[in-house]
């Protein structure tokens, strides 16, 4: 991802690269209750934000702007496609898995479905064009995360699977899993960039 030209736009946002100088703004809404709850990570802390935002993982992540002050991150996480050996080349680098977070405190605005119908039309533009030329987008949740599955819903996504209690919630137990996904045809004919 670091090969595109940034920052992205939208209209009210700027996409970047995640920088480890944006752990303090990073923890200050990660560590919120209602948004700790629902990341796959560790509680997040100053030094794990801080080791996280050095590490490999964090080239995966795009950082959201709005007037000069990060209100969310998205994931976006380029890999193949399960393909038969004969064809394995032509299934590599096809697809994305998607994760978000907004800063709740930015909530209520239509930033969330912004960033991440922002995010989507960089995953679908061609690479001529300056985004990734995926033909796939996935997003999973657990079930309980109402407001994550309802932004997939808005954006047009199917939801593909339900699985049953298999996603270990750090307090709530064993949770159902959502997984949904949309291919870059579906998302041109609803009138989604490029």
């Amino acid at each position: 991802m670091h090969d595109l030209v940034w920052p992205v736009r939208t209209e009210r946002l700027l996409l970047r690269p995640s920088r480890p100088d944006d752990a303090a703004a990073l923890l200050g809404y990660r560590s919120l209750p209602g948004v700790a709850e629902w990341i796959g990570g560790p509680v997040p802390t100053l030094a794990n934000t801080e080791e996280y935002l050095s590490s490999e993982a964090a080239r995966h992540v795009l950082h959201v702007e709005r007037d000069g002050v990060l209100v969310g991150d998205v994931m976006v996480m380029v890999g193949d496609a399960w393909a038969q050996t004969e064809v394995r080349e032509r299934a590599r680098a096809t697809q994305a898995t998607l994760g978000w977070v907004l800063d709740p405190r930015h909530g209520r605005q239509g930033l969330a479905t912004e960033m991440v119908r922002g995010v989507i039309d960089l995953c679908f533009t061609p690479v001529a064009d300056g985004g990734l030329g995926l033909r796939r987008v996935v997003a999973e949740c657990f079930s309980d995360n109402e407001s994550s599955w309802r932004l997939m819903e808005r954006l047009g996504m199917r939801r593909e699977a339900h699985h049953v209690a298999d996603s270990l919630h750090r307090e709530r137990g064993w949770l159902d899993e959502f997984v949904y996904a949309l291919l870059a045809e579906e998302w041109l004919s609803r009138g989604g960039r490029p």
